[in-house]
């Protein structure tokens, strides 16, 4: 993924002002910034949700992107989600999304309703809906909010798998929790992207 010079305000309220970033394959990376720094316009405009006003966004291949805000149908089960969004991007099966979910330990909770799902398991869910197409390229927004210590851990232990296996993965938070695990990091501040850490090859 390549982006250039991307520009976005709300009014008169500037958030990014010229963000440049590579991603490359095999990589897992993080951007950080406070809460208002702009983090989630910039993943809406690389995920294609948002038109940034100036720049370009490129990237090649399948893309998943989990929001922060899980949007799901309540009276769905978790089954009848996977369900809908195997018909919705043409896939022969569920067998890529089994395989998340085995990792995140959400298989117990297939045909249970969303509406009684913890705060936690929704987000397994938000998570498995963004893998189960086999992305190349993985856009997360917070996307272990409300997991317990166990189900953290088994999210990097997933992630680093992914970037293993040549996926482009890269994780957004207000913190930088975990930058040991990170290949490169970033921090999104007065609307530009700035490197916080580099790693050794």
């Amino acid at each position: 993924m390549k982006v250039r010079g991307v520009h976005h305000a709300y009014r008169r309220q500037v958030v990014l002002s010229g963000v440049d970033l590579d991603l490359g394959p095999g990589v897992l990376a993080g951007i950080v910034g406070e809460n208002g720094a702009g983090k989630s316009t910039l993943l809406k405009i690389l995920s294609g949700e948002l038109r940034a006003q100036r720049g370009t966004v490129r990237h090649c291949g399948r893309f998943g992107y989990c929001p922060q805000d899980v949007v799901l149908n309540d009276a769905l089960t978790v089954r009848q989600h996977l369900e809908f969004f195997r018909v919705a991007r043409g896939l022969p099966d569920l067998r890529h999304a089994a395989e998340v979910m085995e990792v995140l330990r959400l298989t117990q909770s297939a045909d249970v309703r969303a509406g009684r799902l913890s705060g936690g398991t929704r987000q397994k869910l938000n998570l498995t809906l963004a893998l189960m197409h086999d992305p190349q390229v993985l856009l997360l927004d917070e996307p272990y909010q409300g997991f317990d210590w166990d189900t953290y851990q088994r999210f990097w232990d997933l992630a680093a798998r992914l970037r293993d296996a040549g996926r482009s993965v890269l994780v957004v938070s207000h913190l930088a929790y975990d930058a040991e695990r990170l290949d490169e990091l970033w921090r999104l501040q007065e609307g530009v992207l700035q490197p916080a850490k580099a790693m050794p090859a």
